[in-house]
């Protein structure tokens, strides 16, 4: 078993920064964990710490039910990949790889079969002889991926391991490491500040901030009921749009006001709103839950046209509603539409989003 369990985890530099704050955090044996946020969120420094190389402040960290505060990297039964590759420049793939091995005196015919089977996995065998200098970014990569199979670890680490890729080469080892990790279920903590991988790849997503855990949960969960406002505009591209608006709770019906708009909410959400009755709250809804064409009574609203994107299979629209920019997308790719265009967007029903301006808690019913 190889559960991961952080408790009340702390990091201070100094008496100035305090990077890492109060962060609980239980991972499963064999799940995948995606730790995502902006720069500085504490992510990295996170991981760091879990792997030995960063001390911690306060708190425990264990691995497996054992207590690794104090037990140096070697000792952890961890593996890690790096944002850099860090592959030794003068060696071959195949020495890259039986590196590790061969310093815990692992005997060669070992080091041959695991070596084997890491290639046979990632498509090594024919760059088995070369040098990383003669590798792409992506066969680097799966070089760096393989030095941790063949050390067959309790648990991997991944230090945003995609970020010097393109775009096409990031897709394609997306979907490598979930293969690899389905044939090889291993518990894993995965860093990205790119909330797409954390979605794609975690069977649990963690969005950090300022140090502090925002929010735990599936994709799903931390996309359709984000636990606060930088949650809800983090998750998700494009990003969701918000908007102030005054709510007016009347006898007939409860709707939002804001400028050249005014939506009618859902008997749930009208109930949780009622609370706020002419009072300022926040409107949140995503590009993808707002269409052209007809749609609910009470959810249609008037925008102007600012910029047209055309991604191929379908379009985004960049509008202006009253004094607000609203992305819109899901626009079908054969619409025919231009700046400054006058356009009628609808909100899909039960798809709105409300949260308060202060606390920016959800208020949802």
């Amino acid at each position: 078993m190889a559960a991961i369990s952080l408790s009340k985890l702390n990091k201070h530099y100094g008496s100035l920064f305090h990077a890492v704050k109060d962060v609980d955090l239980e991972i499963a044996d064999k799940e995948f964990v995606a730790l995502v946020g902006p720069s500085g969120c504490g992510k990295s420094t996170t991981l760091r710490m879990i792997a030995g190389l960063e001390d911690i402040t306060s708190g425990d960290i264990r691995i497996g039910g054992k207590v690794v505060n104090h037990l140096p990297p070697r000792d952890r039964d961890v593996a890690m990949v790096f944002q850099n590759y860090a592959l030794y420049q003068h060696m071959s793939v195949y020495d890259n790889l039986a590196f590790g091995l061969r310093n815990k005196k692992t005997a060669e015919a070992e080091i041959k079969v695991a070596i084997e089977r890491a290639a046979g996995m990632l498509g090594l065998h024919e760059l088995l002889q070369r040098k990383p200098k003669q590798l792409s970014g992506g066969q680097q990569q799966r070089v760096a991926l393989g030095r941790c199979i063949v050390r067959n670890p309790q648990v991997f680490l991944f230090d945003e391991p995609l970020s010097n890729l393109d775009a096409k080469l990031r897709a394609q080892m997306r979907i490598e490491i979930k293969r690899l990790h389905a044939e090889i279920p291993t518990t894993s903590v995965f860093v990205t500040h790119d909330q797409v991988e954390a979605m794609t790849l975690g069977d649990r997503v963690v969005i950090m901030r300022d140090g502090r855990v925002q929010q735990i949960g599936t994709p799903l969960q931390v996309y359709g009921k984000p636990a606060n406002k930088f949650v809800a505009g983090f998750i998700g591209a494009p990003a969701m749009n918000f908007i102030d608006v005054t709510v007016r709770s009347e006898t007939a019906a409860t709707s939002v006001e804001g400028e050249a708009l005014r939506l009618t909410v859902g008997a749930s959400q009208a109930r949780a709103l009622a609370a706020h009755n002419g009072r300022r709250v926040i409107l949140g809804v995503r590009p993808e839950h707002l269409v052209l064409g007809d749609g609910a009574p009470g959810l249609g609203f008037d925008a102007r046209v600012e910029v047209v994107e055309q991604l191929g299979s379908e379009i985004l629209l960049e509008t202006r509603v009253g004094g607000a920019s609203v992305t819109a997308a899901r626009v079908p790719a054969e619409t025919v539409i231009a700046r400054d265009d006058q356009v009628r967007l609808w909100a899909q029903a039960g798809r709105l989003h409300f949260f308060d301006p202060e606390t920016e808690l959800p208020i949802s019913g």
